[in-house]
């Protein structure tokens, strides 16, 4: 499994991830490409630059014109007709609803009467939508993040003075791990806070790889004894049958596992229920999977008193196990959820884009001993395309298929 880790040791900002990405391969034509089909008159600057004795490139936005105070659905059709992926425009979107929505709360407003300001200006554009493109050219199936150093001291912004993490960074952080080191100033953003919020998958220490590439961005201000950089490193997950691999980083592997495999410790919760509607239930397991279940799934159980329930059971990395439990609790009516700790054993995964009639599908490909043993359109970019195109969605999901067979007899 393909994965990226993101080292916030000086916090993370738009154009930081911009050049992070770059250092660590991602073209810069790519973007200049991307500004351009926003045709909002930006354009980019690339440059080497050094911070604490550490070459990294730096990205600089700069523009002709500047427009504060864009509404979310000015961003949207700005976003929608530019000419780049849908996955790449889904991904942008998610990401200005997130600060939408954390805007919203703070100002007791609708995310639709929310203006942005600083982040609706041209720069904040621009990074954004270049994140979400670079994040997929990566082609990366699991993000992972380390605690984010905030910063601290106060900044400017369109409300006033205020202390750091602004308002807005620190709704977006919600539970992620933080903490304050190092220089007096705004080390995330609320553009940077957004970025991780919408693309990390869980916060921990550095998981066990085998590094393909890192790369380093760096930020506006150069400290004297603080490197403010932020490090990205791509690399391939350590699989179980890995002899090189530390023994902490396949824990428990299980005899005979078959290499090209990836083994992994899961949490299972489990509550038995029995007077909870159809309808709850149904939104609390599509809670779970938003909340970053790995999977969630309910079977008809016969309870005692020969009562009709529903057996709801959860498949949870460890570290979200507690937080998973208290959403099981506030959202059904169980009185206990059960907990155990299993093994995991998947196949190696990884995407690859073919081009449809309607645009650009994912396909997910898994492989065991070096070829390919499963292959799958991903399932919502086959409806985002059907919905907007009015098709039926099966024909949508056989052409992608028909175009990656092609691919492979081409190869």
């Amino acid at each position: 499994m393909r994965i990226a880790y993101l080292d916030c040791f000086s916090g993370i900002s738009g154009d930081m991830f911009l050049g992070a990405l770059v250092d660590a391969g991602v073209s810069a034509q790519l973007f200049e490409d991307t500004v351009a089909a926003l045709n909002i008159g930006a354009r980019l600057e690339v440059k080497r630059v050094a911070r604490g004795g550490i070459s990294a490139t730096k990205v600089d936005v700069s523009a002709n014109t500047e427009k504060h105070g864009r509404t979310l659905t000015e961003i949207k059709k700005i976003i929608e007709k530019a000419a780049i992926g849908s996955t790449s425009k889904q991904t942008a979107i998610r990401i200005f609803e997130a600060l939408g929505k954390a805007e919203a709360e703070i100002h007791h407003t609708s995310i639709e009467q929310v203006h942005f300001h600083e982040v609706g200006a041209v720069d904040a554009l621009v990074d954004i939508v270049c994140a979400a493109v670079g994040a997929e050219s990566l082609a990366v199936e699991e993000w992972v993040c380390s605690p984010l150093n905030v910063g601290g001291g106060t900044v400017k912004c369109a409300h006033g003075t205020l202390p750091v993490p602004a308002p807005a960074t620190l709704k977006l952080l919600g539970d992620a791990p933080v903490y304050s080191s190092g220089p007096q100033v705004e080390l995330v953003t609320p553009t940077g806070a957004a970025i991780v919020k919408t693309l990390t998958d869980r916060f921990a220490s550095f998981p066990p790889m085998k590094i393909e590439k890192a790369g380093y961005g760096a930020g506006s201000r150069d400290f004297a004894d603080h490197p403010n950089l932020l490090r990205i490193t791509i690399g391939e997950a350590t699989l179980a049958d890995d002899t090189t691999a530390p023994s902490s980083a396949s824990p428990g592997t299980l005899p005979g596992t078959s290499p090209g495999t990836w083994h992994e410790k899961i949490t299972v919760l489990e509550a038995n229920l029995d007077d909870l509607s159809p309808q709850v239930l149904a939104y609390a397991m599509e809670r779970l999977l938003a909340e970053g279940a790995l999977d969630v799934f309910s079977v008809p159980v016969q309870m005692k008193k020969s009562r009709p329930g529903a057996l709801l059971t959860v498949l949870a990395k460890m570290e979200d196990a507690n937080r998973l439990t208290k959403l099981i609790f506030a959202e059904t009516t169980t009185l206990g959820v059960r907990r155990r700790e299993e093994q995991r054993q998947t196949l190696s995964r990884r995407w690859q884009t073919v081009e449809t009639t309607w645009g650009p599908v994912r396909i997910k490909i898994a492989n065991m001993n070096g070829s390919v043993s499963n292959y799958a359109p991903e399932y919502e970019d086959c409806r985002t395309m059907a919905e907007a195109q009015h098709v039926p969605l099966r024909t949508v999901m056989q052409e992608a298929i028909q175009q990656y067979l092609r691919g492979e007899r081409k190869v």
